[in-house]
C-alpha cells in the first residue's frame, strides 16, 4: 500500500470511527421503517454525507440530493449537515435510499486562510462576476453525483437504474448541470430554486450574471433529455420568477424536458421552500405524480 493510499484509509477509518453515530429507526408517516446515519464516501475526493434510508438491505432506488453553496468560508464553516433533513425522510419513506453529500471545503474544511498558508478545498466557485464560469461549477458537482452512483451500486445497496436527483440553489443548478449528460442510472431530477450567482453582495434580486446564467442553461438543454421537474418561489430573492422563467425558457427551447412550477410566497424568503417541513404538502402532491409518471 502506498502512502498516498494509506492516508486516504486512515482518514476515512478515523472519519467513520468518529461519524459512526447511528441514530434509532423511526416509522415514517406511511409506516415505513427508516434508518439515518452518517458516512464517510470513499470517493476520489472523499467527503461525508448524510444517509437516510428503509431498514433492510435493499437493493433501494436511490435519491441523491444536492445542497446549495456559500461563497464565504466563514457561514460553510457552519453549515448544517443537511439543509433538508424532512425533505430527505419523506424521499426515504416512500423507498428510496437517500444520499445527501456534504460538499467538500464545509465544515472543518472550511478553513481557508491564505494569508496563513491555509486554503480550503471549495471547489465550486464561479468565479468573476464579469465572466463567471457558471458552466464548471455546476459540472464538478454533477461529477461528485457519477462518483456516488458508482460507489452506491457498486456496494449494492441500490439499484442500477433507479436514480433520482434533487437539488437546492447551486445543488439544483449542478443537478440541471448532470441532466445534460443524460447518465443512463438516472430517471428523473427534481430541483428548487436551482441557480448560480444570486444576491451579489448580499443584495437581494441582484444576480451575478443573469443573461450569462441564461445562456449556460441553455447549453445544458442541448444535450438534456432526462425528465425535470422546477420548482422556483414568487419570493425568492436569488432566483426571481422573471428570472427562472427565462432560464425554463432557454432551456426547453434548447431541447431540454422540464416541467417548471411557480409556488406562491412562502415566509420571508422563498429560497428557503424546501428546508421547511411546512411547504411537504405542497411541493410533495406535484413530486409523487411526476415521479409515477416515470415508471
Amino acid at each position: 500500500m502506498n502512502l498516498r493510499h494509506a492516508s486516504t484509509v486512515t482518514y476515512l477509518a478515523g472519519a467513520l470511527s468518529i461519524l459512526a453515530c447511528f441514530l434509532a429507526p423511526v416509522r415514517a408517516d406511511d409506516n415505513v421503517r427508516i434508518q439515518e446515519e452518517v458516512w464517510a464516501l470513499p470517493l476520489p475526493l472523499p467527503m461525508f454525507a448524510y444517509v437516510v434510508r428503509p431498514v433492510g438491505d435493499g437493493p433501494f432506488p436511490l435519491a441523491i440530493m444536492n445542497h446549495g453553496v456559500s461563497l464565504k468560508a466563514v457561514d460553510r464553516s457552519f453549515f448544517p449537515l443537511v439543509e433538508f433533513r424532512n425533505a430527505a425522510k419523506w424521499f426515504a419513506s416512500r423507498g428510496y435510499f437517500v444520499v445527501a453529500p456534504v460538499g467538500t471545503g464545509y465544515g472543518a474544511a472550511a478553513i481557508d486562510i491564505p494569508e496563513h498558508g491555509l486554503y480550503g478545498p471549495f471547489f465550486s466557485k464561479v468565479g468573476s462576476c464579469t465572466n463567471p464560469n457558471f458552466h464548471d461549477a455546476g459540472r464538478a458537482v454533477a461529477q461528485v453525483d457519477l462518483w456516488i452512483i458508482d460507489y452506491m451500486v457498486a456496494e449494492k445497496r441500490v439499484l442500477p437504474k433507479d436514480v433520482i436527483v434533487i437539488g437546492q440553489s447551486a445543488g439544483g443548478w449542478a443537478s440541471i448541470a448532470l441532466s445534460s449528460a443524460n447518465p443512463p442510472q438516472v430517471k428523473a431530477i427534481i430541483t428548487f430554486a436551482a441557480g448560480r450567482g444570486g444576491r451579489v453582495d448580499g443584495k437581494p434580486n441582484n444576480n451575478c450574471a443573469p443573461d450569462k446564467l441564461v445562456e449556460v442553461t441553455a447549453d445544458f438543454g442541448r444535450t438534456s433529455r432526462v425528465p425535470m421537474l422546477w420548482f422556483y418561489i414568487e419570493n425568492d430573492t436569488f432566483f426571481g420568477p422573471a428570472l427562472s422563467k427565462r432560464m425554463h425558457e432557454a432551456f426547453t427551447a434548447a431541447g431540454g424536458r422540464a416541467e417548471y412550477h411557480l409556488m406562491p410566497p412562502f415566509g420571508s424568503e422563498g429560497h428557503f421552500f424546501i428546508g421547511s417541513p411546512d411547504t411537504i404538502p405542497m411541493w410533495s402532491p406535484l413530486v409523487e405524480r411526476f415521479l409515477d409518471a416515470q415508471k
